[in-house]
């Protein structure tokens, strides 16, 4: 036998008789965390989980709440049948648990993404001689996007009409389909087949590029390189990526450098570094070596009188330049100081000779004997961070 008391939907929430639109969607939202089957398997709590679903969704109704209040139960005329008909609080299960965009029902919304789409970017490499980033370079490259379809101008259409509305999803995008399960009623959407989630569809497609409006072609492009770059760095060309579906606009397409290593200059930022060689002799009188910038340009370096091995050389100028702005980084000029290692009796003569006008012995050195700028100096420096 049926009873005819009507239920207190708003004693099942917890809530007043007063309370808001955003009040009962909080009572409701905090009850379905806690009663949720994925979080409480208790039948008890399934069965509370049901009759507070079926609450809200009454009182969430501005027509259903009136027959609440007004004494009557809008659920008596459907049997008791539990309210989940009509996906009325399902939606904010959904919220509950997973945030915002599902509609009535569990599905989320997307509308049709239309036909005509932006293009994506595209990217290159590009491998470079370090002089070419030092100079800059003038590069053809041959590129592989999708261009617009020259027979159909980006329409997709031979005969140029309009797309019209799919009669597969009524121009929605997608299609809804409909299972039950313990919650009730579930809706499930997912691109239509026909127009792919575009809403309209191409009627006689061009027969190029088969309505897309656009085709996959290998092309060569002019890129102008500026001085300065190096690896990694990308030069940017508007609108020279991938044609979008439908015709949309071109992405931009993206060049990126790969620097070759050299055989003499290593590269570090806008900085150059190379190693000259010096005989003993040079470094102990002194001499001017010539040597050839990056930029092919001649420049002499001064080694002075005395030079020790490791000792490095900085020539402001005539490093790489910077891409943006006219400054250019250093040139370091690393100095070895080579030490013969065959030498025939004149030499030997003449070196036992010099060597007894100078009188020097070998000296095992010690913090308290180090002179300054010797090994042991720079060594100590370095550990205490100097």
């Amino acid at each position: 036998m049926r009873n005819n008391v009507a239920r207190d939907y708003y004693a099942i929430l917890g809530v007043d008789r007063s309370a808001s639109d955003q009040e009962l969607k909080r009572a409701y939202r905090k009850l379905a965390r806690e009663l949720h089957p994925d979080v409480n398997p208790d039948e008890e709590a399934q069965t509370q989980f049901k009759e507070v679903t079926a609450a809200y969704e009454v009182l969430s109704d501005p027509q259903r709440r009136q027959i609440v209040d007004a004494g009557g139960d809008p659920l008596e005329s459907r049997g008791g049948g539990g309210g989940f008909d009509g996906f009325g609080g399902l939606s904010d299960v959904f919220e509950a648990f997973f945030g915002q965009g599902f509609n009535a029902g569990g599905a989320r919304s997307r509308g049709p993404k239309g036909r005509v789409q932006p293009g994506a970017d595209a990217l290159v490499r590009v491998t470079l001689d370090l002089e070419e980033c030092a100079m800059g370079a003038r590069k053809e490259l041959a590129v592989d996007t999708a261009v617009l379809c020259d027979s159909c101008t980006g329409s997709g259409s031979a005969s140029g009409a309009k797309p019209v509305r799919c009669s597969t999803c009524g121009g929605a995008g997608e299609v809804q389909s409909v299972q039950r399960s313990f919650l009730g009623q579930m809706v499930t959407a997912r691109p239509c087949p026909t127009c792919d989630g575009a809403g309209e569809v191409v009627q006689d497609p061009c027969g190029k590029c088969a309505g897309a409006g656009r085709v996959r072609v290998r092309r060569t492009l002019t890129v102008d390189i500026p001085a300065g770059v190096g690896e990694g760095m990308r030069v940017r060309l508007a609108g020279q990526g991938e044609v979008g579906p439908g015709g949309g606009a071109a992405g931009d397409l993206y060049v990126e450098v790969r620097e070759r290593a050299h055989p003499v200059f290593f590269r570090n930022g806008d900085d150059l570094h190379c190693t000259v060689r010096v005989p003993v002799v040079d470094a102990a009188l002194g001499v001017t070596i010539p040597v050839t910038t990056i930029l092919g340009e001649e420049t002499l370096v001064e080694v002075i009188a005395g030079t020790q091995p490791g000792t490095v050389v900085e020539l402001r100028g005539q490093g790489m330049p910077q891409v943006r702005g006219g400054a250019r980084g250093a040139l370091h000029v690393h100095l070895d100081v080579v030490v013969p290692t065959k030498l025939d009796h004149k030499q030997v003569e003449k070196l036992s000779e010099f060597r007894s006008m100078r009188d020097e012995e070998p000296e095992v050195v010690s913090a308290a004997s180090s002179h300054t700028g010797g090994l042991f100096s720079r060594l100590r420096e370095a550990f205490r961070g100097r």
